[in-house]
């Protein structure tokens, strides 16, 4: 695995490749949903910073509810079946300490991809969701297999 290609992936963006690579990120309250299709040997990555875009400006995967969507798209223009792809979920922690609660950033985002994709029907495999530090993501798209590293929050006041 460790001749493969790398790409780091930047919030409010994508990335899907039929070939085998390495997706990198790294997550604080932003969420990274990975698919992976175990028929094709093939899977990608988006990394979304906000739960839902609210109609203005342009439709980015800054926003979970445009990002999943997305990423099925690159999936299917692939070959990829819906029904050979399961999703695998990451971040969404509470990395900032705050005093307001009406923040949860991290908490609306591990909600809206639950949402999301038991309403496209693809199954979640594992996750690793919430808490009070960030994450390091590695995912091989080829095997579908991912390796995370927390990260420490820091202080807000």
């Amino acid at each position: 695995m460790n001749n493969l290609e790398s790409h780091f992936l930047y919030p409010a963006a994508l990335f899907v490749s039929k070939k085998p690579f390495q997706i990198n990120t790294i997550l604080g309250s932003c969420v990274s949903v990975c698919f992976w299709d175990a028929k094709l040997k093939t899977g990608g990555m988006c990394h979304y910073m906000l739960p839902y875009w609210n109609g203005e400006g342009l439709a980015s995967p800054k926003y979970g509810n445009i990002a999943i969507e997305k990423l099925l798209e690159k999936m299917h223009s692939l070959g990829s079946s819906k029904i050979n792809i399961v999703a695998k979920v990451f971040g969404g922690g509470e990395v900032i300490k705050t005093k307001n609660p009406q923040f949860n950033i991290g908490e609306r985002n591990i909600k809206l991809a639950w949402e999301q994709l038991k309403e496209l029907k693809i199954p979640i495999v594992s996750s690793s969701v919430g808490g009070k530090n960030g994450r390091k993501i590695i995912f091989y798209t080829e095997t579908g297999e991912v390796k995370q590293r927390y990260v420490k929050g820091q202080s807000k006041d």
